[in-house]
């Protein structure tokens, strides 16, 4: 029997595996995240503040210069202090965001004193990072002058492209444990995809997030010529095979295409754009209310709160835009993906499972500036499009003929 396939049909079909009550469950989970962006940004400009108008942020400064005399070392324990500040202060709405409402909504598996572990790690990561970036942009400020935003800028972008460097082999095992995906025809399958496109990977990792989280994910990580690729244990154990294999053809896809580099070059040119936008208003702001804070210029280390505040302005105002870039490489590894792997209907299957935490058929002003990845409509609609212009080759032919409940299947009319 000659089969018969509606792309359109299909993606409706693959839409009505989800009942109308996770629909909305996800839509609140997902559009709730909309106004956690707006407090987020309140609670920050509101610690800034505090920090400022209280003198806070003089008095720290004033132990790191008692404590020391090196300029570099008071930023850095200027910084410390900040961190420790901040991260106590606003603990409970962190708290709320990355734990509570987790659980409300079942995402997490986390119990409060692991979750404050997990907490503490990342605090300390922070300091070091922070230093590493803090000490060379005060040192700007002092020596440049005018010009001290532009060189920040390759400062933070830089250190930005060396943690992504460091991060498979030096961070992400800091919070979960790496260890090799057993032997199976299905890591067989995902080391061939490797060689077939390129990506030095010898070994596949599967790493325990699920005792942090329900959520299933992938990631190929690494900058040149370093890859590891690593399946998260909810993916190994609650995906199907072909589900597996397409997030591994999208994730490759964000290697082969050098994402994690051109990500950093967006971000360098938002990040001079920024500290652009902070030297200017930095200053318009330091002479009017300086004198009250006690900061008398961008260069001293109390101004921190300050520099954090108006960042934070100003990469809330360029949300689109950021989500904009991550959605653009998304889209382009979605389409590597299904290249790669020809699993469109596993590619579809892994978006409905998705739709948990994101929502699935969002109005296109809204995806346009609220999602980092495309939704999963479009997702869906993408893979059914690609496999409508497939059906032909032996592969597609033969899963369908494997498999003739598959979504947008139709017996054809004979001629």
């Amino acid at each position: 029997m000659s089969l018969s396939f509606d792309p359109e049909a299909a993606t409706a079909a693959y839409m009505a595996l989800l009942p109308p009550d996770a629909v909305a469950r996800s839509d609140a989970y997902f559009e709730g995240g909309y106004w956690l962006l707006l407090w987020e940004c309140v609670l920050a400009l509101l610690v800034a503040w505090l920090l400022l108008r209280t003198r806070l942020s003089t008095s720290l400064r004033a132990r790191a210069q008692r404590w020391t005399r090196g300029a570099n070392r008071q930023v850095a324990l200027y910084a410390i202090q900040y961190l420790i500040v901040t991260t106590l202060v606003t603990l409970p709405w962190v708290a709320y965001e990355g734990w509570f409402r987790e659980h409300q909504y079942s995402m997490s598996n986390q119990t409060l004193p692991a979750w404050l572990g997990d907490q503490a790690k990342s605090l300390l990561l922070a300091i070091v990072f922070a230093t590493l970036i803090l000490i060379p942009v005060y040192a700007l400020m002092r020596r440049a002058r005018s010009s001290w935003w532009v060189w920040s800028a390759l400062v933070v972008t830089s250190v930005l492209t060396f943690a992504i460097t460091i991060e498979p082999t030096w961070l992400e095992p800091v919070f979960n444990r790496f260890y090799p995906l057993p032997e199976s025809p299905l890591k067989q399958r995902l080391l061939s995809l490797a060689r077939a496109n390129g990506i030095p990977a010898a070994q596949i990792y599967e790493y325990d997030a699920s005792k942090q989280t329900n959520r299933m994910s992938a990631h190929v990580s690494g900058l040149f010529g370093a890859a590891q690729i690593s399946l998260n244990d909810n993916l190994v154990e609650h995906a199907t095979t072909e589900e597996v294999v397409a997030v591994t053809g999208h994730e490759m896809g964000h290697y082969v295409m050098n994402h994690a580099f051109e990500s950093s070059v967006y971000f360098g040119i938002l990040v001079v754009a920024g500290f652009g936008f902070v030297a200017w208003s930095g200053a318009l702001l330091l002479a009017r209310f300086g004198p009250r804070w006690g900061v008398t210029a961008m260069d001293d280390p109390a101004s921190l709160p300050l520099l954090v505040a108006l960042l934070t302005l100003y990469l809330f105002v360029m949300t689109p835009v950021t989500n904009g870039m991550t959605r653009s490489m998304e889209i382009q590894a979605d389409i590597f993906g299904l290249n790669a792997a020809r699993q469109p209907d596993g590619f579809a299957k892994i978006a409905v499972d998705l739709s948990a935490y994101r929502k699935m058929h969002p109005g296109p002003i809204e995806e346009f500036i609220f999602f980092d990845h495309p939704s999963g409509w479009n997702r869906i609609h993408r893979a059914m499009v690609w496999k409508s212009e497939n059906l032909g080759t032996p592969d597609i032919a033969a899963y369908d003929r494997d498999h003739p409940n598959t979504p947008g299947l139709t017996p054809a009319e004979a001629p």
